[in-house]
């Protein structure tokens, strides 16, 4: 089955930086809608799109075709009295941008009295390269193109 408008495609992935650096492995596949739903860069859907089983690529993503530029903007610092008891160096939280979006923040450290946050992804900014193998392509089912993900062992679990 090739690729198209509401095809579940599972796939094999493993992300490394413009240095090389191992990013992130797949330990499992994962599965993603096809067809413009916003489940993956339009990138990936680009190169998928047309492929069978077994298609194998590497994709050279910049920072605009992957999680963007970083935005110094997204870093903030805040008192560590409103900072929530428990989260630590490393950890994520729910937050809002300057200009009232839902944002999560990566804490990046804390000194002092203050925390310092960012709401960038760790990886925005950076060239990414992207090498993946696609091991499964099936029809969608009638729910998961209404809810507009896949569900599933490597997809989203309701």
């Amino acid at each position: 089955m090739k690729i198209t408008q509401n095809t579940v495609v599972t796939m094999q992935y493993k992300v490394t930086n413009a240095q090389g650096q191992l990013l992130d492995k797949a330990q499992e596949p994962t599965s993603y809608l096809h067809g413009g739903y916003d489940n993956t860069f339009p990138k990936i859907e680009e190169a998928l799109e047309g492929q069978e089983v077994g298609f194998a690529t590497t994709l050279k993503l910049a920072p605009a075709d992957a999680f963007g530029e970083r935005d110094e903007g997204l870093v903030q610092t805040i008192p560590k009295s409103e900072f929530p008891p428990g989260v630590k160096v490393g950890g994520q939280l729910r937050g809002r941008t300057p200009d009232g979006r839902e944002q999560v923040f990566n804490v990046l450290k804390i000194k002092g009295d203050q925390v310092m946050l960012d709401g960038n992804h760790p990886w925005a900014g950076q060239h990414l390269s992207l090498a993946l193998k696609v091991v499964e392509v099936r029809a969608a089912s009638a729910d998961e193109v209404t809810h507009r993900h896949a569900h599933g062992a490597h997809g989203h679990q309701h």
